[in-house]
């Protein structure tokens, strides 16, 4: 008998305890506006925009007639919780430098631009009045174009990306706005490059050479500084990417012959690999360089 009751109250109690569970589970379903994170890295910057998603389904996006995001009135440029930006690094926003952090971006539409602002309180949600301006990071402005095709779902992403640069870009209905972001990165490059190539020269690798020859070459800089380094990444074990790079500077210093060697080494060591993007390539530097020693 007394085993019946243990047996017994053992069950209930198991029961009891799934009940319970089955009452606090919640149901889970999709999101109408669902969250989206877009992460772009920019020159040596890490960007994350953080945002959720509404859709049109039937309704106006911006406009005068009940839309989503009426013009000239504040918007947390997305839905539910504050849309924010967060930087790695310093960045320059349409020309306000904006220190390193997470922000919350808020957006006033209109029909040519947005009115944007850039505050230190990202919790604000739907309550987009409610922040303070003295928390104000920045104000700027992000022109407006016309989209080629209707965007159902409201969408930022990243644009017109170079080494140092990218837009922000808004999207939603037949409505685009955008804004640039710029990174600092030539003094982190030469930072780096004088710590391991010309501070660090004993202990320096090939790849450290080509790295600092490369960025001398893509920005104009010493290509005389740029030979020496790629010569010394090449001294040892000479790779076709990198005589390449070695004929590019020559020919960019107008040394059409020495231009012309490095490219056939280049090829030749190419089409050991089997690599036929390097081969055409280099065929068109020779020919380059043919054709500027012949006006020379």
């Amino acid at each position: 008998m007394t085993n019946f009751f243990k047996t017994t109250s053992t069950a209930l109690a198991l029961s009891a305890l799934l009940l319970t569970g089955r009452a606090e589970a919640q149901i889970n379903t999709p999101q109408p506006s669902p969250l989206s994170t877009v992460t772009q890295r920019v020159g040596l910057t890490d960007i994350t925009i953080t945002y959720s998603r509404p859709s049109l389904k039937g309704r106006a996006a911006l406009g005068d007639k009940t839309p989503l995001a009426p013009l000239g009135k504040r918007w947390r440029t997305g839905a539910n919780a504050t849309t924010t930006i967060k930087f790695s690094d310093e960045v320059v926003m349409e020309g306000k430098k904006i220190p390193a952090g997470e922000y919350g971006l808020y957006s006033t539409p209109g029909p040519n631009s947005w009115a944007m602002v850039l505050n230190k309180n990202t919790k604000q949600g739907a309550n987009v009045d409610g922040f303070k301006d003295e928390d104000n990071v920045a104000t700027f402005t992000a022109k407006t174009y016309k989209l080629p095709s209707k965007v159902e779902t409201f969408t930022i992403n990243f644009s017109d990306l170079t080494p140092a640069t990218a837009n922000v870009d808004m999207q939603w209905e037949n409505t685009g706005a955008k804004f640039r972001i710029t990174t600092e990165v030539d003094s982190k490059v030469m930072a780096q490059i004088n710590e391991k190539v010309i501070s660090g020269a004993a202990t320096a690798t090939p790849a450290d050479y080509a790295a600092a020859a490369v960025y001398y070459l893509d920005n104009d800089k010493d290509m005389k500084q740029a030979l020496t380094w790629m010569q010394k990444a090449n001294e040892k074990d000479p790779k076709f990417w990198n005589m390449h790079t070695e004929a590019k500077i020559r020919l960019k210093m107008k040394d059409y012959k020495g231009a012309t060697a490095a490219a056939e080494q280049s090829k030749k060591l190419a089409t050991e690999a089997k690599n036929m993007d390097y081969v055409t390539m280099n065929d068109e530097l020779i020919a380059s360089a043919k054709k500027g020693g012949a006006t020379k």
